[in-house]
């Protein structure tokens, strides 16, 4: 793309403030994601009955309508960023709660409601655009101090983990929680009630555990393998062994053909096994080297919801990546998160899309700082 620095239009004043670097590593990760969709996804369609590029044709199909989202969000500036996250969340919160109406209870959770070709995931949709929304709530807090911006986001984030741990999802949880916790610290929250917090999500997981049945056989098989089914977390260790320094090649893997969630939660097995560590590093590094691009652009950034945003956005993307890969390596207990870009799944990429897309138009160059 070439513009004329005096060309004024949309299109031309974006290329120019746009933060280029991590545009580009978002476009390698989603190039990456189609090679990893054609690789896994079509021993995962025949043992389900479809043909073997069912997978394959619906990634390629939902991609274009990911990477517009993202276009699109990103031309636009912080004030029209905070109002599209705001209608957003709320029709996502919407969606959040028909699921216990008319949503579709898929392995004991009902996250999903069934739509004319697609299954909608609302909870993908909330974590990000609540993200901006709690961000605008703090910061309207601090300019405004009458406003009761931080006791309607606390109210609004404890309907929400309420609803997710209902479904149940309490990976969702915890990274909803633990990014508002972010925002809320960076926001100005007191010593004594992050001591409180800390403690209150210590609380929450010894309760998840006691009263959770899932939760609790996953911790169990995560600490003592022998006690449960651990199949999909052997086989997926077997694949970074079989993968060795450089790989298998191509389409040489195996994992694949016995693993059920290949295409989807182990994707980053089948990376492993396929093309081996020196790939995978390279995929961790990608994945840092966005969060903390983004964290460079707004190091000296003057709008609080600006910062507190963008800095959710980043935490949120981080975390989910890191969940997911470290339940592919067994360093915490399974859970079904998928692996930004890389993974199977229409909503999770459509609400990448509006999530990274709000993170590009966040931290983009603007005259002195504003919001405008």
């Amino acid at each position: 793309m070439r513009f004329a620095r005096i060309d004024q239009s949309p299109v031309a004043r974006w290329w120019w403030t746009v933060d280029r670097w991590s545009l580009a590593a978002l476009a390698t990760l989603i190039a990456f994601g189609v090679v990893m969709s054609l690789a896994a996804s079509p021993p995962v369609a025949e043992r389900i009955g479809y043909d073997e590029l069912h997978f394959v044709r619906r990634h390629l199909a939902m991609m274009p309508f990911a990477i517009g989202v993202m276009f699109i969000v990103s031309l636009q500036p912080p004030r029209t960023i905070r109002s599209i996250a705001v209608i957003s969340f709320a029709i996502g919160l919407a969606l959040l709660a028909l699921t216990f109406v008319i949503g579709v209870e898929i392995k004991g959770a009902r996250r999903w409601i069934n739509m004319p070709g697609l299954s909608l995931q609302p909870s993908e949709f909330v974590k990000p655009t609540f993200a901006v929304v709690a961000a605008w709530l703090f910061s309207e807090q601090k300019l405004r101090p009458r406003f009761p911006g931080n006791l309607i986001c606390t109210g609004l984030f404890l309907v929400i983990i309420a609803m997710l741990i209902k479904q149940p999802d309490i990976g969702m949880a915890g990274v909803v929680a633990a990014v508002w916790f972010a925002q809320f610290f960076m926001a100005g929250l007191r010593l004594y009630w992050v001591v409180v917090g800390a403690l209150a999500g210590v609380g929450g997981l010894v309760g998840a555990y006691m009263y959770l049945p899932h939760v609790r056989i996953r911790v169990d098989h995560f600490l003592d393998p022998s006690t449960g089914d651990s199949y999909q977390v052997n086989r997926s260790i077997e694949a970074f062994a079989n993968g060795g320094l450089w790989g298998r090649g191509p389409g040489e893997g195996t994992v694949k053909d016995v693993l059920p969630d290949a295409h989807a939660d182990f994707v980053f097995a089948v990376a492993g096994e396929e093309f081996g560590v020196i790939v995978c590093l390279a995929i961790v590094t990608l994945f840092a080297f966005i969060v903390l691009r983004g964290f460079s652009r707004i190091s000296e950034e003057g709008s609080l919801f600006v910062l507190l945003a963008a800095t959710g956005l980043l935490v949120q993307f981080g975390l989910q990546a890191a969940i997911n890969m470290a339940s592919s390596l067994h360093l915490i207990p399974t859970k079904g998160m998928t692996l930004p870009f890389l993974s199977y799944g229409g909503s999770s990429m459509l609400a990448l899309g509006l999530g990274m897309g709000m993170m590009l138009a966040l931290t983009r160059r603007r005259l002195g700082g504003g919001e405008l």
